[in-house]
């Protein structure tokens, strides 16, 4: 009977101990929901502070549809991986919003209504194998006055620009109006009328494609004031501006408003007046902000541009000759940009000619984010070789690199103060800003104006009475990423690239490089010694004196059987190095598995084991 009991006893333990189990995974779900511990080394799984910020502000309800193909994706593991770590960070963003953020995800099967709500929001059918299948992988966002803003197909290589987007998204849907930027310049970028052709004058490309997403209000170098309601302001080679427009300037900048600037030593694209004969000789000015770099710690020679050995384009030199290098027109490439912003992270190649350079002064408050350099074996040169250059080959003559990256362009933040102690005349005394606001400053200055006229990067032809414009440079994505970027928050000009989801087995990739190397090494033995070979027979066959030269002699005969040997040899080596390279890579997945199967486990056995006769010890010395 009393066995019975036990047993009775011991499964309603169970039973009981079941049912706590069950209430406290309920209870830790409902009191700790939105809590998370994020291990990895990049922080993967943890917002930043500025899509934090965002979301918490959000002032009008925005809704996201997630669309994903569950059927057409089964035989694509890496989308499905992706799609699932897109799902979870939709996941924090409606947490994270205090309910203004609702969330839905929908399956399009094939021609089911959602299907028709995918093609209806403008969203990607990607083709999926032969039998017809489509996979869609996008996201739609709309608001409460049905404004629509979407992104058609979430590419894998764009993951680390994915929370930036989304923020961006609905950062836009929640202040929907169109934001306004002054295009203040002394070159003549929008369309008009040119002097010189007695014609109408297209507008350059880049002015193009900023007034097709912004309101863009021109503002003349000769203005008395900036005008009002401005987003963002577009300064471009602002050469001799008046003090009252410099001040104006200024004190846009101290208070919040947001400025892209593009200088140089040397603008090509400034012509001058062209009814002016003379104005040839005065072409290639230079432009800086003067005083305003000066508060803002910022230095600038408006005496020297920068050469690029390494990075140097080819130009033409007319009709029958040879393209030459010019060093000081070059192109920006790969490690050349800052990989961690968003305005020049995504970018391949930015051309740029005469630029210039910015350099962070000592003891300056403003912080100095270099987002473009030149390579290292860059150097200076005198502006003034630039302006009756005739062949560019002669500027490589005693330039010396000196080792150094030089920045092209630099975002500007944080605190600053004003460069006038006192207001010009004509502006009240009572609204002089002496410092900037807690947000600080928020600029990008480019050393090189440029790279913004259309033949550094784009090619324009006429098609059908169409022009047609094909970019082969990322000079238009720069800019446009520049001023899309300011125009946003503080909180969303905060957010940096996340790191990628895919982590490259280094040491393999390691050894992968290093017997490709020794590959190429034994292929090109084998070049090497074919070429001397083939040297050999002509040899032999030209200095034969009989008729039948088509027929081999013996020693011909016994050269060409000696390279098949060793062309032989030399194969069994490159196979040789093929193999060695799997057996290193099946070696070390060796040694990982047998840490992780075998030593990892004992250890903690071990550990276990090892805690529990320290317990059983202690609790010996304390029985009476």
């Amino acid at each position: 009977m009393e066995h019975k009991n036990r047993t009775l006893l011991s499964g309603g333990s169970l039973a009981l101990l079941a049912l706590l189990f069950v209430a406290l995974v309920l209870l830790s779900g409902l009191l700790f929901k939105g809590l998370r511990l994020d291990l990895t080394e990049n922080k993967l799984y943890t917002l930043n502070d500025g899509t934090r910020n965002i979301l918490a502000k959000m002032e009008e309800p925005v809704t996201l549809y997630y669309f994903f193909s569950e059927d057409a994706s089964r035989e694509l593991p890496q989308v499905r991986d992706y799609a699932r770590w897109v799902s979870e960070l939709l996941d924090d963003f409606e947490d994270r919003s205090g309910g203004k953020l609702d969330v839905r995800r929908i399956d399009p099967q094939p021609f089911s209504p959602e299907e028709d709500q995918a093609a209806q929001f403008g969203l990607q059918a990607v083709p999926i194998g032969t039998a017809g299948d489509v996979l869609y992988f996008g996201i739609a966002g709309t608001n409460t006055l049905d404004d629509l803003q979407v992104m058609p197909f979430l590419q894998l290589d764009k993951e680390q620009f994915l929370e930036y987007d989304l923020a961006k998204m609905v950062s836009s849907l929640t202040r929907p109006e169109q934001q306004t930027v002054g295009l203040l310049t002394s070159l003549p970028m929008g369309p008009g009328f040119d002097p010189a052709t007695q014609s109408l004058r297209e507008a350059w490309t880049i002015y193009d494609q900023l007034s097709q997403l912004f309101e863009v209000q021109l503002i003349e170098p000769t203005a008395d004031a900036l005008p009002d309601g401005l987003d963002l302001l577009m300064v471009v080679h602002p050469k001799s501006l008046p003090e009252a427009l410099l001040y104006d300037i200024d004190q846009f900048v101290l208070r919040g408003g947001r400025l892209v600037a593009f200088v140089d030593p040397f603008a090509e694209a400034d012509v001058g007046d062209p009814s002016d004969p003379m104005a040839a000789l005065n072409a290639g000015s230079s432009s800086t902000l003067g005083r305003l770099f000066d508060a803002w710690g910022v230095g600038f020679d408006t005496r020297r541009v920068v050469g690029d050995l390494a990075n140097a384009l080819q130009v033409g030199m007319g009709a029958g000759a040879a393209p030459v290098r010019h060093i000081g027109i070059f192109s920006v490439e790969g490690d050349g940009f800052n990989g961690g912003d968003i305005v020049t992270s995504d970018l391949a190649s930015v051309n740029l000619s005469s630029a210039g350079w910015l350099v962070p002064e000592e003891g300056a408050t403003v912080s100095f984010e270099p987002l473009a350099q030149t390579s290292e074996l860059a150097g200076p040169l005198d502006a003034g070789q630039l302006r009756f250059l005739s062949d560019p080959s002669t500027l490589q003559e005693g330039f010396e690199p000196t080792g150094e990256r030089y920045t092209v362009a630099a975002r500007l933040s944080g605190p600053a103060a004003s460069a006038f102690e006192t207001p010009p005349e004509g502006r009240a005394a009572e609204d002089h800003a002496q410092q900037s606001g807690e947000e600080g400053i928020n600029a990008i200055v480019f050393a090189d104006t440029d790279l913004l006229s259309d033949r550094f990067w784009v090619q324009k032809r006429n098609f059908l009475g169409q022009s047609l414009v094909t970019a082969f440079a990322d000079n238009g994505n720069m800019v446009v990423n520049a001023v899309d970027n300011l125009l946003g928050s503080s909180d969303l000009i905060a957010i940096r690239t996340r790191a990628s989801l895919n982590r490259p087995f280094t040491r393999v990739e390691a050894l992968r490089l290093e017997a490709e190397g020794r590959f190429r090494e034994t292929e090109q033995r084998l070049e090497r010694e074919l070429e001397e070979t083939e040297r050999t027979l002509a040899e032999m066959q030209a200095g034969r004196d009989d008729a039948n030269l088509a027929v081999l002699s013996e020693d011909q005969q016994a050269e060409i059987q000696r390279f098949l040997d060793r062309k032989l040899e030399i194969r069994a080596e490159l196979r040789d190095v093929r193999h060695d390279l799997d057996k290193e890579i099946t070696a070390l997945g060796t040694r990982l598995k047998v840490i992780n199967i075998v030593i990892v486990p004992l250890l903690v056995i071990a550990a276990a084991l090892w805690f529990g006769h320290r317990r059983r010890t202690r609790r010996g010395r304390a029985a009476p």
